[in-house]
């Protein structure tokens, strides 16, 4: 090897190692119970959209997984979030997903939905965890241990890959819904209240998929 492609790898097996130690620090939570098998991370992606659902993500990933630039959803870009859903999908011992439509929410609540669409999610694994690891809240009626973690995004490796499998899932059926709506811009937006949706709003009225209950002063 050259001096040049020596000096790359160097600085490839650098930045490596580094990426190692970040993500060791993520499990820190995941550490903390040795005693457990099936450590189930949580999350939501949705609660603050104007319309489409609240979708929950559920994922027990195995002890010894390694899963490099696994972090935040919102800290990745699209790509690297899709093929991080598809590596976590191959790796994981369980994950599922739980949604709670947009007339749902509009019934009982964003939090109460919330809590609903995680409920769904953990039925919804095939594998039944010893421990849940949530991301800033405790899911009322659900019999299984629970630890809440403010910011467990980006703590936890297993609250990073639930909340890689909300996002993505509810990304994709936003852009489904583009092609039913296209005048909104769910595509683009994912259906949050940027100035395109509130102007699309205004100029067409709520479609089906709307959260009436957040879109109130719009219409």
């Amino acid at each position: 090897m050259t001096e040049k492609q020596l000096e790359k790898e160097r600085k490839k097996q650098e930045k490596l190692k580094a990426e190692r130690q970040r993500l060791y620090i993520m499990t820190e939570y995941e550490r903390k119970y040795p005693e457990y098998s099936f450590i189930c991370g949580i999350d939501e992606a949705g609660r603050g959209p104007l319309a489409g659902p609240v979708c929950a993500g559920a994922v027990i990933l195995p002890k010894d997984c390694e899963i490099l630039y696994l972090n935040d959803s919102k800290k990745l870009s699209e790509k690297r979030r899709d093929a991080l859903y598809d590596e976590i999908k191959e790796k994981a011992i369980a994950w599922a997903v739980g949604f709670v439509d947009e007339k749902r929410i509009d019934e009982i609540n964003i939090l109460q939905a919330t809590y609903e669409a995680m409920r769904e999610a953990i039925n919804n694994l095939s594998q039944k965890p010893d421990i849940l690891l949530n991301d800033a809240l405790i899911i009322p009626e659900v019999n299984i241990p629970q630890e809440e973690i403010i910011k467990g995004d980006a703590k936890s490796v297993s609250i990073a890959a639930a909340s890689i499998m909300a996002k993505v899932t509810r990304d994709r059926l936003m852009a489904q819904y583009d092609e039913k709506y296209p005048q909104y811009g769910f595509a683009k937006h994912k259906g949050y209240g940027t100035k395109q949706h509130i102007e699309a709003i205004k100029q067409f009225g709520p479609c089906p998929i709307h959260r009436m209950t957040f879109i109130g002063k719009f219409i």
